[in-house]
C-alpha cells in the first residue's frame, strides 16, 4: 500500500531524512520509533506530501510521486487529489471551535469529495461511531476533553474514506488519563484492517499493536523488524539505548 524509496529531505544544509526506504503492506501497521530530531514527523510528513521530498520516490495505493532535482513537481490539483488518499491526525486537535463535532467531520466530504448533506452526515455518524463519539455530534468542541477531541480529529481524517491514516504523536499533547481512549480507538482501525504508520513514544502500544517497528536516528532507519522482536530484543545498540529508557522498571507484557 505505501511504499517509498530512497527518500531525502533536507531543509537548508540540515539533512532531516537519508535515504529512507520503506514499504508497508495493505493492511499492515507500521510504528516510528527515534529520540526528537530523528526525522520520524518529517517522514510521515513526505508520505502524504505535506512537505515535499528533494530526492527519492513515494507510492500510495496506486498513486505515485518521483522528486529530484531534473523532475517537474506535482501540480497543486494532483497534490489535493493524493492527499484525499492519506488521512494524517496531528498532535494537535485543529478542529474548527466554530463547528460542532458533526460540523467538523463532514465539512471536508462535502466540500472537497463533493457528498450531499445527507450522505456526508450518514457517513460522519458512522465514523463517530467508530471513535465512540457518536452521542457527541452535535456538541462544540470547546466542552469535549482533550481525548474526546482526538478521536474527533481522528473520526474526520476516516470520512474521508483513506487509504492509509497517518498519525503523528497523537497521545503526546494529552493527559495520560486520556492516551488509553485514543490509543483504543486507533487499536480498533488496527483490527478492522485498515493501513497506519504510527509516530509514537507509546512503547508498549506500538509492540501490542503494530505489525512492524521501525526505529529512526539521525535521519536514517537504523533497524526494522516485526514490532515484538525490535522492542524486546534489539540488535542495534542505538535502539537498545532507546528503548532502555522505557523499560527501565518495567518489562513488556
Amino acid at each position: 500500500m505505501i511504499e517509498i524509496s530512497r527518500l531525502r529531505k533536507c531543509f537548508g544544509q540540515l539533512e532531516v531524512l537519508k535515504d529512507i526506504n520503506l514499504q508497508v503492506e495493505q493492511g499492515g501497521v507500521v510504528a516510528l520509533l527515534g529520540p526528537s530530531g530523528s526525522g520520524k514527523s518529517t517522514l510521515l510528513r513526505c508520505i502524504n506530501l505535506l512537505v515535499t521530498p528533494d530526492d527519492g520516490t513515494i507510492r500510495v495505493g496506486e498513486a505515485s510521486f518521483q522528486f529530484g532535482k531534473s523532475v517537474q513537481q506535482p501540480k497543486t490539483k494532483s497534490l489535493a487529489a493524493f492527499r484525499t488518499r492519506t488521512g494524517m491526525v496531528f498532535q494537535s486537535f485543529n478542529l474548527f471551535p466554530h463547528m460542532s463535532v458533526l460540523g467538523n467531520v463532514i465539512e471536508a466530504p462535502i466540500h472537497v469529495k463533493g457528498l450531499d448533506r445527507k450522505t456526508a452526515t450518514d457517513q460522519a455518524m458512522a465514523q463517530l461511531e467508530k471513535v465512540g463519539l457518536a452521542d457527541r455530534a452535535s456538541q462544540m468542541p470547546d466542552t469535549l476533553s482533550g481525548g474526546q477531541k482526538q478521536r474527533v480529529a481522528i473520526a474526520r481524517a476516516l470520512a474521508m474514506e483513506p487509504e492509509v491514516m497517518l498519525f503523528d504523536e497523537v497521545t503526546s499533547a494529552l493527559d495520560p488519563e486520556l492516551v488509553g481512549e485514543v490509543l483504543q480507538a486507533m487499536q480498533k482501525l488496527a483490527a478492522d484492517g485498515m493501513t497506519m504508520v504510527i509516530v509514537t513514544h507509546e512503547i508498549t502500544f506500538a509492540r501490542d499493536v503494530a505489525d512492524r517497528v521501525v526505529f529512526m536516528r539521525d535521519g536514517y532507519v537504523v533497524e526494522e523488524g516485526p514490532a515484538r522482536e525490535v522492542i524486546d530484543t534489539p540488535r542495534m545498540d542505538a535502539t537498545k539505548t532507546f528503548l532502555s529508557h522505557f523499560h527501565k522498571g518495567a518489562s513488556p507484557r
